[in-house]
């Protein structure tokens, strides 16, 4: 069911395209010479107690389209999308480590468990499709502290996310081995039996999520073919998006997904790059063979999303997220040529859905180490995505054990700047 916002949207769908690991800011949209010409010299500030030196980008940057843009050559296809962009450098968050870098990045906290993102978009939008999941979290591989990332925590059950992890068969058992008019009856008896049930317990949302979801299920065995099969799409899609590369098939597939589900109405799709592990992007040694390998992976299916997206006429209104939890550390972590976590100055870009493109807001000092100009908090940006998609993030509430909760806690402004 589509619900009114608080005022007029300028996006109706959120992807977000989540890189698990934290890439580095300095190799990938922001760029530091100062840092190329320093490299080996002692960092300017400790970490952890050491003393490290700065490691100098291997990749080189280069300006793109009519904005000017620096892009690393780490992302040749996205450099070309970047008239479509706003990069922002000023990210900052709160937690250094994996687990509560994610859960704060998906739900605004990093220990106690939240409502994900996704899941109070849903509750405050709805869906516009009622046969498919207004929220789905789409990733091959494991996912750091798992459906916490996606679920809805004290939120209705209705509202998490489903997660779909075989992108050759995303949703089993669609066909039902009883006719469809005895399947419906089935239904109808088993929902008699669960209201008598759910009289006395009106507190729990959890039995009203399952009787959702059978009949959401129900319906899906219509829609849900359609929506995630690839099979109808022409050969030069397929090509846009990567899907006859090897390298790059995985993460186009998920990509291509997005696209066909955001089309049909679902309001919310994360998209997490797990292809060979749960954090591809923690480049700790290896930077250079570790991020090449990522970068290869993702750089062509999101500008085919990004391009497919606009010719469609999708990008106006759908709002388009890049990032990770934290980014990396301009110095180097031993002698292993990595980076460490890095959570007081990093990059991320949006795309689409009233954002102001071919932009970049925000700076980080001359070596990438700290947000110095219009630092960007986790919960800043939270309330921007609210924002556009027409929901004050302060009125977005839910009573839960005494008191009112939200997404953005007692934190969060409006990224102004950043708005078309």
């Amino acid at each position: 069911m589509v619900k009114r916002p608080h005022f007029a949207a300028r996006a109706k769908r959120v992807i977000f395209l989540f890189m698990p690991g934290g890439p580095s800011q300095v190799d990938t949209f922001d760029p530091k010479p100062q840092l190329t010409r320093d490299d080996g010299k002692p960092a300017p500030k400790l970490y952890l107690g050491q003393q490290r030196s700065l490691l100098a980008s291997p990749w080189t940057f280069q300006r793109y389209g009519s904005s000017g843009l620096d892009v690393s050559e780490l992302f040749p296809h996205t450099a070309q999308c970047v008239d479509d962009l706003c990069v922002i450098r000023s990210m900052v968050t709160d937690d250094p480590n994996h687990p509560g870098g994610c859960l704060l990045m998906h739900t605004g906290e990093r220990v106690s468990s939240r409502p994900s993102l996704g899941a109070w978009v849903t509750y405050g939008l709805g869906t516009e499709n009622r046969d498919l999941p207004g929220f789905v979290a789409i990733g091959p591989g494991p996912i750091i502290e798992g459906a916490r990332q996606y679920g809805a925590s004290f939120l209705p059950a209705s509202y998490q996310g489903t997660f779909v992890s075989n992108l050759d068969q995303p949703l089993k058992n669609l066909t039902g081995p009883v006719a469809r008019d005895q399947q419906r009856r089935e239904l109808d008896a088993l929902a008699r039996l669960n209201e008598l049930h759910r009289v006395s317990r009106a507190d729990d949302s959890r039995l009203s999520a399952r009787i959702d979801s059978f009949e959401l299920a129900y319906r899906m065995q219509t829609a849900a073919p359609d929506a995630f099969s690839l099979h109808g799409e022409t050969a030069e899609t397929a090509r846009l998006y990567g899907l006859d590369q090897p390298k790059t098939e995985t993460f186009g597939k998920q990509c291509l997904l997005a696209r066909r589900l955001v089309e049909r109405g679902v309001r919310f799709v994360q998209l997490y790059h797990t292809t060979g592990g749960f954090q591809p992007w923690d480049q700790h040694s290896d930077l250079k063979g570790g991020h090449e390998k990522n970068a290869l992976a993702t750089d062509l299916p999101i500008a085919g999303l990004l391009r497919d997206l606009k010719q469609r006429g999708l990008l106006d209104d759908t709002l388009v997220i890049w990032g990770g939890e934290f980014g990396r550390t301009p110095a180097r972590e031993g002698t292993a040529n990595g980076r460490d976590h890095h959570p007081f100055g990093f990059t991320m870009w949006l795309a689409g859905g009233g954002i102001k493109c071919g932009m970049a807001y925000g700076a980080t000092d001359e070596y990438g180490w700290d947000a110095i100009e219009n630092p960007v908090h986790v919960h800043d940006l939270h309330a921007t995505i609210l924002h556009l998609l027409g929901l004050d993030h302060e009125q977005l509430t839910y009573r839960y054990a005494g008191r009112d909760f939200r997404l953005t806690d007692v934190y969060g402004n409006i990224v102004n700047g950043i708005l078309a």
